[in-house]
């Protein structure tokens, strides 16, 4: 009885408070400026866009239908590949060295985008994978407004600190970034532990379309960016963009607003894979720009 009561908590009262936390910590980083930049990098902005509202859910679309996984796996995918990226993936551009402002807007203009994007395609995802008949529906107007309560409400509220005590926003930054992985990696966890019974059989059937979709969408993330010119900082924050995704926003719609657990393991199993591939690309970007730095270095002193 304990255990019921402790779920029932954390899914209606913690998951909602935190991730609240996580967008208003979100929104701390943010500026008018931030959404003003579309106009001044328009293609850097728009590559990065496309790549994550449009390809990201035609990718994880194609490959929940491709790979052999039960409905519940499938919309789980459709959870994930729908939101935007978070602060996570803010805080890996910064480690990989690639150019954060762009990270920071196209989380925070595919943030207010989504809003209105995931009720539409999640309640498409929910009767193509479950069945017309299915117990999942998804009001969506009422879904719009959970969204907006849970991320645009707090992305304001951040703005407005941001805006009115700079001192504060600039010192809570840091701590809000590691506190949306510190509490990422508890969620993970917490499924692990509530699905223990079938988290090993979870993890050999999504654990596949995990890694393919992570790499495959990183990988188009970087060559698309490559293909159109954009720099290596810029192809840095979009390869990220792409391939990290809100995963704590999709765990709290499969739990909060869909009430079913199977539906939160591939948001988390995926989490698990982006953290591994993230570490390995942030020591790889690094390498390139060192290197790049190191040859900028040498034909200025060669100037000289």
């Amino acid at each position: 009885m304990e255990s019921v009561q402790l779920v029932t908590l954390v899914n209606s009262v913690v998951i909602p408070i935190c991730l609240f936390l996580i967008m208003m910590g979100m929104g701390l980083s943010l500026v008018t400026n931030d959404f003003k930049r579309v106009a001044k990098y328009p293609k850097a902005v728009g590559i990065g866009l496309t790549n994550q509202l449009i390809m990201l859910p035609i990718i994880g679309f194609a490959l929940a239908n491709i790979m052999p996984l039960r409905p519940e796996y499938a919309v789980g995918v459709m959870l994930l590949v729908l939101c935007p990226g978070g602060t996570t993936s803010n805080l890996f551009t910064y480690l990989a060295k690639g150019d954060v402002a762009l990270s920071v807007t196209m989380t925070a203009i595919a943030s207010v985008i989504t809003v209105f994007t995931i009720p539409i395609v999640l309640s498409f995802s929910l009767i193509y994978f479950m069945g017309t008949g299915s117990e999942f529906q998804l009001p969506i107007i009422k879904t719009m407004v959970s969204l907006v309560v849970i991320t645009i409400v707090p992305i304001s509220i951040g703005m407005l600190i941001r805006r009115f005590a700079p001192r504060v926003a600039d010192s809570s930054q840091v701590l809000v970034s590691r506190f949306g992985v510190t509490f990422l990696t508890f969620l993970v966890v917490f499924l692990v532990y509530v699905q223990r019974d079938i988290v090993v059989a979870a993890f050999i059937e999504t654990g596949p379309v995990s890694l393919l979709l992570n790499v495959s969408t990183m990988a188009l993330g970087y060559l698309s960016s490559k293909v159109f010119g954009l720099n290596l900082a810029q192809r840095t924050s979009i390869t990220m963009e792409v391939g990290l995704q809100n995963s704590t926003l999709s765990i709290f719609m499969a739990l909060t607003l869909l009430s079913n657990y199977d539906m939160s393991m591939t948001p988390a199993i995926y989490t698990l894979v982006m953290f591994f591939t993230a570490g390995i690309l942030v020591k790889i970007f690094s390498g390139k720009h060192k290197k790049a730095q190191i040859e900028r270095d040498t034909l200025a002193a060669r100037a000289l």
